[in-house]
């Protein structure tokens, strides 16, 4: 799972944030220690393994925090939000690492995200929900292939049916 905020460990440095699940398993110290390098340098933090979170940017903390949650190789990812609060050009490059992922993982992704274009950009489907009581008010497919690209007419015409959407739902 990853949440809004990083949830790091402030008394462990980046590498032991990542090691963490990796070493509650029992998994042996070298392969640990091969995922994390690699997780490490997958999200850009290379040469901050050993810095703690207080010595990270925001954008930086919610990276750790996502190769937290990917390096034991999950079944299931829980996103809540995770690229809310990076810069547009982290987010983009953390999204196209996400796409890489599902690419290469037969893991089930769940991510909560109020991004339209994100959503799209992501999502075999996108759901839909009202306002409270939060019902279901559309699930719309996106069969687009991967990679895509934001400006091309046919992602631009599936964020538009999802944004109808939500205006819908919000009447």
């Amino acid at each position: 799972m990853v949440f809004q905020q990083p949830a790091l460990f402030p008394w462990l440095d980046v590498a032991a944030n990542i090691r963490f699940g990796l070493d509650e398993a029992g998994m042996a110290r070298a392969e640990a220690d091969r995922r994390v390098a690699r997780w490490i340098e997958a999200v850009g933090l290379a040469g901050f393994e050993r810095a703690l979170p207080r010595q990270l940017s925001g954008g930086m903390a919610q990276r750790a925090a996502l190769a937290r949650a990917l390096a034991p190789s999950p079944g299931a990812l829980l996103l809540d939000e995770p690229f809310g609060a990076l810069d547009r050009i982290t987010r983009n490059g953390m999204q196209d690492l996400l796409v890489g992922v599902r690419a290469a993982s037969p893991a089930t992704v769940l991510l909560v995200t109020h991004d339209v274009e994100e959503a799209v950009y992501l999502a075999d489907r996108v759901v839909v929900l009202s306002p409270r009581p939060g019902r279901i008010v559309a699930d719309v497919p996106v069969t687009l292939p991967s990679p895509r690209v934001r400006t091309d007419p046919a992602f631009v015409a599936v964020r538009v049916l999802v944004e109808e959407a939500l205006g819908a739902a919000m009447a």
